[in-house]
């Protein structure tokens, strides 16, 4: 964990110069996406005895924590490999692939972590109702370290700047609305629904969904996370050692 964090420090201290402007400009989606779909769309619809903004606001908190802790990790990642090529530097330094790994993932979990919990705030003054549990709390943490670790992985198998951007467009987008964020999955047929249910994003919306409404906790969704978590991470440290040889 020492070398981890020792990886990690550079991009902490990067955040923490312009953490209040990182803030303000990753709350700009989620807050249009609550206007357009919980305000706009979804106004007097209701969802297993609850409204859609309540519905949907746990949906919107799961994509944020997605594409900050993936952009967070794997962004700034692709960048120092490709283009400052100080990543090199970092596997010639005397710390382990494991600890260098985590230490670039770790500041998507951060960045993720942050963004979420800034856009919780703004969402329980619209919605109080929304209940902030262990499991919730849970759920989010392992959320942001499942698309951390997408992100490093992506970017470790980029060759170039237009990959990073491809990947961003074939998997993220289609994830981010048909994830389940802004529509219950027991509207749609029962082929899509299967198709959804392979999409890690969609198990996340469904945990932290049934967390924040305080319904039964989705345990095999919970599951299922943990296992594209462990998927990505071993994806990381394999595209590591090739790059390392």
């Amino acid at each position: 964990m020492i070398d981890a964090y020792s990886i990690l420090w550079s991009d902490l201290a990067a955040l923490k110069r312009r953490w209040p402007r990182y803030i303000l400009t990753t709350l700009i989606s989620p807050i249009l996406y609550l206007v357009a779909f919980g305000w706009g769309l979804g106004r007097g619809i209701n969802l297993n005895g609850s409204s859609y903004l309540e519905f949907v606001i746990p949906g919107i908190i799961a994509l944020t924590a997605m594409t900050t802790s993936f952009n967070g990790a794997g962004t700034r990642l692709n960048v120092d490999r490709l283009y400052f090529k100080s990543f090199d530097e970092c596997l010639m330094a005397p710390v382990g692939l494991s600890s260098l790994l985590l230490g670039k993932a770790l500041i998507g979990v951060v960045r993720g972590v942050l963004s979420s919990l800034a856009f919780l705030a703004v969402a329980l003054l619209i919605a109080p109702h929304i209940h902030i549990t262990l499991a919730f709390l849970l759920g989010l943490l392992l959320c942001c370290l499942t698309f951390a670790f997408l992100g490093v992985l992506a970017a470790l198998l980029a060759r170039s700047h237009e990959d990073m951007a491809t990947f961003g467009s074939l998997i993220l987008m289609p994830m981010t609305f048909l994830g389940g964020t802004f529509f219950s999955l027991s509207q749609v047929p029962f082929g899509l629904k299967m198709a959804l249910y392979a999409l890690p994003l969609t198990h996340a919306s469904l945990f932290l969904r049934a967390a924040a409404l305080d319904q039964p906790l989705p345990w095999v969704s919970f599951l299922v996370l943990l296992a594209f978590f462990a998927a990505f991470l071993g994806g990381g440290m394999m595209a590591l050692k090739r790059m390392s040889v």
